[in-house]
C-alpha cells in the first residue's frame, strides 16, 4: 500500500513498515505495534472514526474494531460524538481519555512547580514552592504535595510521576549525579517519591523535557533533528536526532553549556572557566549589567524591561549576552547540523533583540546547504512540564517519532 503524504502523521509510523519491521516477530509483538499505531493516530486526529483510523493506517477495519474495543475497556479511548453522513451508518467518533492523567514536578534553582496534567497535556492543578536548600527537605515536601494531589483528584488515573531536573541523574539509581546549579549533593529523588505516592517515578534532564514537550506538543512535531537549547540560571541542550532522543553515556549528552569557550573566563559552578553558561546565561547578563550598574541589581525580567525601554547598560548587556549565545550555537551547528534549533527562555520575551543576532552566527557556520531554523519556543513557561507529561505517556505510545 503506498500512503499518500498527507496521511502520514509525525510520531507515527504506518503499518506496512510496522509490520515490515517485525518480520519473524511474535504476532503478539505486531499486535502491540499496531495497539500503538492506533494510540497515535487517536491522539493526532481525534475525533477520529474506526473507518477513518482504517484509512490512515492500512489495517484492516477488522483488526482496527478489535484494538479499538480493547483500548476503550482499558479506558485509553472513549466514544465521542456522532457523526452526520448523507446516507449509511452514522460513525462514532473516538478521543483520547482525559480522565487519564500524569503528576508532574519541575525543579529549578528557586523555585519548584508540582502540577496535574491530563493526557493531551492540558494543566489541571499547578503550584508552586520555593526551592529548598537541602534535598531531603525538598524531598520530604514534594512528597506531601504530591500526596495532596494525589488524593484530591479520585476521578483521575493517574499513570505515575515524572521529574524535570536541572542536571544530571543516574538512569539505574535514580540518584542525581550532577546538578551544579541546584547546589544539591548527590541524593536518591526517585525511591522516596515511588515509596509515598505508590506510583512509578520518571527523572529527565529539563532541556531533554523541553525536547520531548516539543516533539510532542509543539510546533516542529515531526522534525526529525532538533536542538533545544534552555537558556536560565545555566545552559541546557536537549537532542533530538534521526527521531530519538540522545541521552548518551551516563545520561550525559547535551551538556554544551559546560564546554568552555573562554578557559580563563569565569568559575562556573561545574568547577571550571569559562563555560558556554557563564557567558550566556540569565546569570551572565545580569553580571554584565552589574559591572556598570549599582549594587543591588535587578531580576533578568527587569533586565529585559529596562532593555526593551532603551537603558543603555542593559542594552549592552543583553547584547553582549546575545553574542555568546550565538558564539555557542556554532558548536552545535558544527557538530551537529540540526533542521531546528528551539530556544526556550525569559529571553525571547525579547526575542527582536536575540533573533539577528543567532541568526547570523547560524549561517556563519552553516558549511553546506541550508543553515538550521531558528524559533523560540511557543511555551516556554510550561515546557519543561509538558515534556515531563510526554515522558510518561510516550511509554504507551511508543518514539514521539518515527524509528
Amino acid at each position: 500500500m503506498v500512503q499518500r503524504k498527507a496521511d502520514v502523521e509525525p510520531g507515527i509510523v504506518t503499518a506496512p513498515r510496522l509490520n515490515q519491521g517485525l518480520q519473524g516477530a511474535s504476532g503478539e509483538a505486531v499486535r502491540e505495534w499496531n495497539r500503538r499505531l492506533l494510540l497515535n493516530l487517536i491522539r493526532r486526529r481525534q475525533p477520529v472514526s474506526r473507518a477513518e483510523l482504517a484509512r490512515l493506517s492500512g489495517l484492516q477495519r477488522s483488526t482496527v474494531s478489535l484494538i479499538v474495543e480493547e483500548l476503550v475497556s482499558q479506558r485509553w479511548v472513549v466514544e465521542a460524538s456522532t457523526g452526520r453522513l448523507p446516507r449509511g451508518r452514522r460513525p462514532t467518533f473516538l478521543r483520547l481519555n482525559d480522565k487519564r492523567a500524569a503528576m508532574v514536578v519541575d525543579i529549578r534553582p528557586t523555585r519548584i512547580t508540582v502540577a496535574l496534567a491530563d493526557i493531551h497535556g492540558r494543566f489541571l492543578s499547578q503550584e508552586l514552592l520555593p526551592t529548598p536548600r537541602e534535598p531531603d527537605a525538598a524531598i520530604e515536601e514534594l512528597c506531601r504535595r504530591l500526596r495532596r494531589l494525589l488524593d484530591s483528584h479520585p476521578d483521575m488515573t493517574i499513570e505515575g510521576v515524572a521529574i524535570s531536573l536541572p542536571g544530571r541523574f543516574d538512569p539505574l539509581s535514580g540518584r542525581l549525579v550532577f546538578a551544579p546549579n541546584l547546589k544539591w549533593p548527590p541524593c536518591d529523588l526517585r525511591a522516596p517519591i515511588e515509596q509515598m505516592t505508590g506510583l512509578q517515578v520518571w527523572l529527565e534532564n529539563a532541556a531533554n523535557a523541553c525536547a520531548l514537550a516539543e516533539a510532542w506538543y509543539g510546533e516542529h512535531r515531526g522534525v526529525r533533528d532538533l536542538v533545544v537549547v534552555t537558556v536560565s540560571e545555566g545552559i541546557g541542550t536537549g537532542l533530538l536526532l534521526n527521531g530519538e532522543l540522545v541521552t548518551g553515556q551516563n545520561h550525559m549528552a547535551g551538556e554544551f553549556g559546560h564546554v568552555a569557550l573562554e578557559p580563563d573566563g569565569p568559575l562556573c559552578g561545574c568547577g571550571r572557566r569559562g563555560c558556554w553558561e557563564t557567558l550566556a546565561s540569565n546569570r551572565a547578563a545580569l553580571r554584565y549589567y552589574g559591572e556598570g550598574a549599582p549594587e543591588q541589581g535587578p531580576s533578568f525580567q527587569d533586565l529585559l524591561a529596562l532593555c526593551e525601554q532603551g537603558d543603555p547598560l542593559a542594552v549592552r548587556a543583553i547584547d553582549r549576552m546575545a553574542a555568546y549565545l550565538g558564539r555557542g550555537l556554532r558548536m552545535i551547528v558544527a557538530g551537529l547540523a540540526p533542521e531546528v534549533i528551539v530556544i526556550v527562555g525569559e529571553l525571547t520575551r525579547c526575542w527582536q533583540r536575540f533573533e539577528p543576532v543567532l541568526k547570523a552566527e547560524i549561517a556563519a557556520q552553516t558549511l553546506a546547504g541550508a543553515a538550521p531554523r531558528l524559533a523560540p519556543a511557543q511555551d516556554g513557561a510550561t515546557a519543561r512540564l509538558r515534556g515531563a507529561v510526554a515522558l510518561i505517556f510516550q511509554k504507551y505510545f511508543g518514539p514521539p517519532l518515527p524509528a
